[in-house]
């Protein structure tokens, strides 16, 4: 699953997406920047695909953010072999799994730590709380 959110920082906006896998649970693509166009989305599911190695009937979905519709975006999905789903529009569960991990992100980390000052501070503590939330949080299956 694949989702992007915005933190506000001193300098403006910094949109950070994520891609997670779902069988793994586990953050398996993140990336930071000061734009919201495709190469952000790019960046973190070029990221996903080297981490998680085996994309053998992989289906990656997303909501209908422009960045996960674009032409760029959807070709890169076909040339690895990864069958896209997006989400149904108005359905706000549709992607809940993905505004969940969002979320525990702003409350864990964006409201608790900031102000921000750039792109660098935000990225920083991202990577931090992608280690962290691989790593070591107390995870048990319900």
């Amino acid at each position: 699953m694949a989702d992007l959110t915005y933190v506000a920082t001193w300098l403006g906006f910094v949109y950070v997406a994520f891609v997670i896998d779902v069988f793994a649970r586990m953050i398996v693509g993140g990336r930071a920047s000061n734009s919201l166009r495709t190469d952000l989305a790019l960046d973190a599911l070029e990221q996903a695909l080297w981490a998680r190695g085996d994309i053998d009937g992989l289906v990656h979905h997303s909501d209908r953010d422009s960045q996960y519709l674009s032409i760029g975006y959807t070709e890169r999905l076909a040339e690895a072999g990864v069958e896209p789903s997006v989400g149904s529009v108005g359905d706000s569960y549709d992607n809940a799994l993905a505004e969940t991990v969002i979320g525990l992100y702003k409350t864990e980390v964006i409201r608790r730590r900031g102000p921000w000052r750039n792109l660098d501070a935000v990225d920083f503590a991202t990577l931090e709380w992608v280690d962290w939330f691989n790593n070591r949080r107390l995870l048990e299956p319900i």
